[in-house]
């Protein structure tokens, strides 16, 4: 597998700490751009929030730990799928997850669009037993088809369960008719974004939630699930979305009742007025994997 150089790779670690064999923790690169609903540039996302990252602080005072140099982080080189169909890139993205894993490594997989995650989840799926998918979103994505193609970034959860239905979505506020009837039908556990807000789980409704999680947890983050005052760089920036530190909470508390066993971030649209989105979506990423290894569970 190759890597990145100090230069280019996330956090920018030093060569000690970042070396493939060395690293518990791999960050895979997926800038594919196929589908788009409304605003582009999701295929810059990955190298943004590698550029970004460089200046995102190795000790994060919540768990009082220096995570990247406890595991080490190998930052590979992005996936040559730009120019690819989806289906053939979703290939590509399977077989570089699936390596991974096979690896022993915990596996971070940036986009692009959110299509790149059915490739994650599914290599995940089928390596981890017992595994619950949490999408964190504003849209379902859970359209049969959209445009032409069933790959499209607002089908990839349809896609996801065609192989499971453990599916937990947070912050949802923007479907059309038929992803609702889907919810319904299928019993996918959808958590409103203003059924949170009106406090129908509770104020401390993460614990709700992910009390009847199993054991190991999937996390595929959609950045348009933040409310767009938190990162506005996206396609489609829903209002009324997740804050930073209720979205911290909820992750955190998967990450101590349960097991996060990988996660994805997907849909940031870096553009020149909102430089600061691609610094809060690197920090997101290492706020994630500091929960994730918060308890010594890997």
């Amino acid at each position: 597998m190759k890597v990145f150089s100090t230069e280019k790779n996330f956090l920018g670690l030093s060569e000690e700490f970042s070396k493939y064999e060395n690293s518990k923790i791999a960050i895979l690169s997926a800038p594919l751009e196929n589908t788009v609903s409304y605003g582009s540039g999701t295929k810059k996302g990955p190298e943004e929030i590698l550029k970004a990252s460089r200046y995102v602080e190795f000790y994060d005072e919540e768990i009082k730990r220096e995570i990247c140099f406890e595991k080490g982080i190998a930052t590979l080189e992005p996936l040559q799928i730009s120019e690819k169909k989806s289906e053939e890139a979703l290939d590509i993205i399977y077989e570089n997850v699936n390596a991974l894993l096979d690896d022993d490594k915990f596996v971070v997989t940036l986009g692009g669009e959110h299509t790149i995650s059915l490739a994650a989840i599914k290599a995940h799926f089928e390596k981890i037993n017992d595994l619950t998918i949490v999408q964190i979103d504003a849209h379902s994505d859970l359209r049969d088809e959209y445009e032409g193609t069933k790959y499209s970034h607002a089908c990839v959860m349809a896609r996801v369960a065609e192989f499971t239905k453990n599916i937990y979505q947070i912050g949802i506020r923007a479907q059309e008719k038929a992803e609702a009837k889907f919810i319904r039908e299928n019993k996918i556990k959808t958590y409103y974004m203003r059924d949170i807000r009106r406090g129908k789980f509770g104020k401390k409704w993460f614990h709700n939630v992910v009390r009847n999680m199993s054991e190991n947890v999937y996390i595929t983050f959609d950045v348009d699930g933040l409310d767009p005052s938190v990162i506005p760089a996206t396609g489609t920036p829903e209002p009324g979305g997740l804050f930073w530190d209720e979205t911290l909470d909820f992750i955190k508390t998967i990450a101590k009742q349960k097991k996060i066993v990988g996660f994805d971030v997907v849909e940031l649209a870096p553009n020149e007025f909102h430089s600061a989105s691609n610094f809060i979506a690197a920090k997101l990423v290492y706020k994630i994997l500091n929960y994730a290894f918060w308890k010594n569970k890997i």
